[in-house]
């Protein structure tokens, strides 16, 4: 899947396969339009250590005003590169920029496409800088900027920094800079932690199939600078379950595809557990003092970059309180504000247009008041999220809000989920691992990974012997959770390492059906949406850093926090919760031994038996952040 989306992020830079935003008619006369009105600029701009960075400007014929400047830096390439070649912006929601008169800037980070220097993946913030060689994506975007003001034709000396996903990441970094003129900054499903929770890894689990799809072709070795992507080697296949179990282990998939070419790769086999190499890597550890307005945009569906929305956002609270953060979260996948409706996902509709009113309503607003000042955002909540359920938007003075309450739902016999605690002496259900059959993550058959797999039906999972399944009765009352959940398990294996996954699911009823305007043809009833799940290795359950192996048959706990939620469970719905060991082919097998899975193969998989315990002294539970 991140194979496509590596695509598609060159496609929302240039306008190609992206949904188009009005009728064919409308488009030809938008196209006409920019080409009247807007000229391009293509430069490469020196950084401070002499390293040139290749800059794409498209700037308004207009020269009776001033114009702000609002600029996307990215590993994805300026495409389409040459001053008579123009991105596409009237198929994407970034021609309302256009139509607002901004200067809209493309360029590419170092040591990517047609950009000078040497890339590295999350490039660490440097905060003692003492020579021109102390160079970051934070300084690079400060000499950027610098030139920009100073060069660019008719520009008002204010700019804005955007962008989704990797973008995300150097928008982060954008606003550590300084520049004076850099006046508001939108991280947009920013990439954070490669280790907790973004994109690579979950809890220490290495996501094996969106990194290996990814990493085949974005960490390709360039030998020059190039203004086309890098051949890649496909690797044949329709049916990604079947593929990956063919493919093997990280270290199997080393010898045969990658070896020593690809750089953060190899990488991932130096630094298994959460080292200071992980550390240096996520930018929340470093937000301090930023002088520009943030809004930072995500979406509660989003299968990469969940976890650094958030956190990106909390970070930026707690070591800049003085900064003005807004986070908004819609029902969106990765991106799907920008390339989508945000009307429906998969099988699941919200009723409404949300991605539109994303545009209208916030984020063109945030920029216009910033750098145009147009408007007035000052009484905009500070956090503005999307309830799914209910489907509306709701406005928090703080995220998460004040008025949750941590409120536990235990596991008991038989399957049931009670807000009672266990009063039996023992009670335990058990299963049976098998890494050679592990629980797929969706019940489709394809070869990329899904967007819609976070909110699939997971009525194909409780199907399973290797999936304990636990429901509530009939909710009387809604329940709206907003926030983080806790996975609490008390549990005992066989062997010396496990994975936890654990998943919260909404049960519709089983009468259940969306109008007919919603245009879901899928039997709704009954339906199992999966509203948030998680996947923890049970070695890292006392630390990240020092991992410890289970004891066979001795009681453990394994707590960890799921991602936020803003969720509500209607009433005639019900509440359930699975627990298994394995999520494949999006999480790495574990080994279920206490050694490293980075050098392990197949034929070291070994079967676990699982038990989780909900009786009154070992009493396993969810804790959920419900909305008082």
């Amino acid at each position: 899947m991140r194979r496509y989306l590596f695509a598609s992020y060159i496609a929302l830079a240039i306008g190609i396969a992206v949904p188009a935003i009005a009728s064919a008619q409308k488009t030809n006369a938008d196209s006409v339009w920019v080409m009247n009105n807007y000229y391009k600029m293509e430069r490469s701009i020196p950084m401070r250590d002499g390293v040139k960075l290749f800059t794409s400007m498209y700037i308004p014929k207009d020269t009776m005003h001033k114009h702000p400047i609002l600029m996307m830096r990215t590993p994805y390439s300026c495409e389409p590169y040459g001053e008579k070649k123009f991105k596409r912006f009237w198929h994407i929601p970034y021609m309302q920029y256009l139509k607002e008169g901004y200067i809209m800037v493309t360029q590419d980070v170092r040591g990517k496409y047609m950009s000078e220097g040497t890339f590295v993946d999350i490039r660490p913030f440097i905060k003692d800088k003492k020579t021109n060689k102390d160079i970051d994506e934070a300084s690079d975007t400060y000499d950027a900027i610098d030139w920009l003001i100073k060069n660019v034709p008719g520009n008002n000396g204010k700019v804005g920094i955007f962008g989704i996903s990797y973008p995300g990441f150097y928008s982060t970094m954008a606003a550590l800079s300084g520049h004076p003129a850099l006046k508001a900054v939108s991280p947009q499903a920013p990439v954070t932690d490669w280790f907790m929770g973004d994109d690579t890894h979950h809890k220490g689990v290495f996501f094996i199939m969106d990194e290996f799809d990814f990493d085949i072709s974005f960490g390709a070795p360039r030998t020059g600078l190039m203004d086309h992507d890098t051949d890649i080697t496909e690797v044949p296949g329709d049916d990604n379950y079947e593929l990956y179990l063919k493919l093997g282990t990280y270290s199997e998939i080393s010898k045969k595809y990658h070896g020593d070419s690809i750089g953060f790769w190899k990488e991932l086999v130096n630094h298994p557990d959460y080292d200071d190499w992980w550390k240096a890597r996520d930018p929340r550890r470093v937000l301090e003092n930023l002088k520009p307005a943030i809004m930072v945009t995500g979406g509660l569906f989003d299968a990469e970059d969940l976890y650094g929305t958030f956190g990106t956002y909390q970070a930026i609270k707690k070591q800049s309180p003085a900064t003005s953060c807004k986070l908004v979260e819609g029902p969106w996948f990765h991106g799907g504000w920008a390339r989508s409706r945000g009307e429906r996902l998969g099988n699941v509709w919200f009723g409404s247009r949300t991605a539109d009113f994303y545009m209208k309503n916030i984020e063109l607003p945030f920029f216009n008041y910033y750098l145009k000042g147009e408007g007035d955002v000052s009484k905009q909540a500070d956090a503005t999220i999307f309830v799914t359920g209910e489907d509306q938007w709701n406005l928090f003075a703080e995220w998460p809000p004040k008025n949750v309450a941590p409120t536990n739902l235990y596991f008991h016999a038989n399957g049931k989920l009670s807000f009672d605690k266990p009063t039996t002496d023992e009670s335990t259900d058990s299963y049976i691992s098998d890494p050679m059959k592990p629980v797929p993550y969706t019940q489709d058959v394809h070869r990329d990974r899904t967007v819609a797999y976070m909110c699939d039906d997971q009525r194909f999972a409780s199907r399973r012997t290797d999936v304990l399944t636990y429901e509530t009765d009939t909710l009387q009352q809604k329940i709206t959770l907003t926030g983080p959940i806790i996975a609490d398990l008390l549990t005992s294996i066989t062997t010396t390492d496990a994975d936890f996954v654990v998943k919260v699911i909404d049960v519709f009823p089983d009468n259940f059906k969306y109008p007919d305007s919603a245009k879901v043809d899928y039997p709704m009833g009954g339906y199992q949406m999966l509203v948030r799940a998680e996947i923890m290795r049970g070695r890292y359950r006392n630390s990240f850093e020092k991992p410890e192996p289970f004891t066979p048959g001795k009681i453990s706990e394994v707590k960890y926090e799921l991602p936020d939620v803003a969720h509500t469970f209607l009433p005639g719905h019900r509440i359930m919760i699975q627990i298994q060991s394995t999520w494949f082919p999006l999480a790495d097998r574990n080994p279920q031994q206490f050694i490293n899975p980075y050098t392990s193969q197949t034929k070291d998989f070994i079967k676990s038996t699982i038990s989780i315990y909900h009786n009154q002294v070992n009493a396993s539970k969810v804790v959920l952040p419900v909305l008082k």
